[in-house]
């Protein structure tokens, strides 16, 4: 047996999107920064690991170094011995590293925003530049991590197998100036209502929309 979801028409796209933008619209991300060097580390820290986790590990790192002149000479192990309880902390602390010295030599110590001169910088990616970008600059931009990743999917919004395909969807699907709000609501959406693990329904803003529901209800009375 084989169930496809069901696409999101136009009139649920509008739904889904007014009650984001009712509820969301004020979102910010959750993890701690005082300026755009935090914040940019936390965010490559972030990728794979909860923000709860790299909010309780960057206190003590930003001590240490607190801007990229200072973690441009860090010793490696002195770094990885800070980051040590985040996934993937070895290539993460190579890349921070290399991050600041490119920063120093490369942009005159400022971290550049703009999405492609930030892909140029050791561990980040499309999505960390767009977090970034979203974040400090509300840049009209769609970010896919994980929760977004199911959100939509489970929404009708996008059936794309990559985060790529994924975010295209999107950007074309919810076209206007209000991505930013967007990205932030699926990701707190995605992850205190619509988790991944026991989903919290009785809870949901679009309850009548969810095609992951109207899959389930279809199997039932099969």
């Amino acid at each position: 047996e084989f169930y496809i979801m069901k696409k999101a028409t136009k009139q649920d796209i509008e739904i889904i999107k007014q009650a984001f933008i009712e509820k969301y619209s004020d979102a910010v991300t959750e993890l701690n920064y005082k300026n755009d060097y935090e914040l940019l580390i936390a965010i490559i820290l972030s990728a794979q690991c909860t923000d709860k986790r790299v909010n309780i590990i960057t206190p003590a790192l930003f001590l240490k170094y607190p801007s990229v002149k200072e973690l441009a000479l860090a010793e490696l192990e002195d770094v990885k011995a800070l980051l040590n309880s985040c996934s993937f902390f070895n290539n993460k602390s190579k890349n921070i590293i290399k991050m600041a010295q490119s920063v120093l030599t490369e942009y005159d110590g400022q971290i550049p925003h703009n999405q492609k001169e930030l892909m140029k910088l050791a561990g980040v990616g499309n999505k960390t530049a767009n977090v970034f970008m979203i974040e400090f600059e509300g840049a009209n931009l769609m970010a896919v991590d994980t929760h977004v990743f199911r959100v939509s999917h489970r929404l009708g919004l996008s059936d794309g197998k990559t985060v790529d395909i994924t975010e295209a969807d999107l950007v074309k699907k919810l076209k206007g100036h209000d991505l930013h709000i967007f990205h932030q609501a699926m990701v707190l959406f995605g992850r205190y209502i619509c988790k991944a693990v026991k989903p919290d329904c009785d809870n949901c803003l679009f309850p009548h929309v969810c095609k992951l529901k109207s899959l389930l209800n279809l199997r039932k009375n099969l």
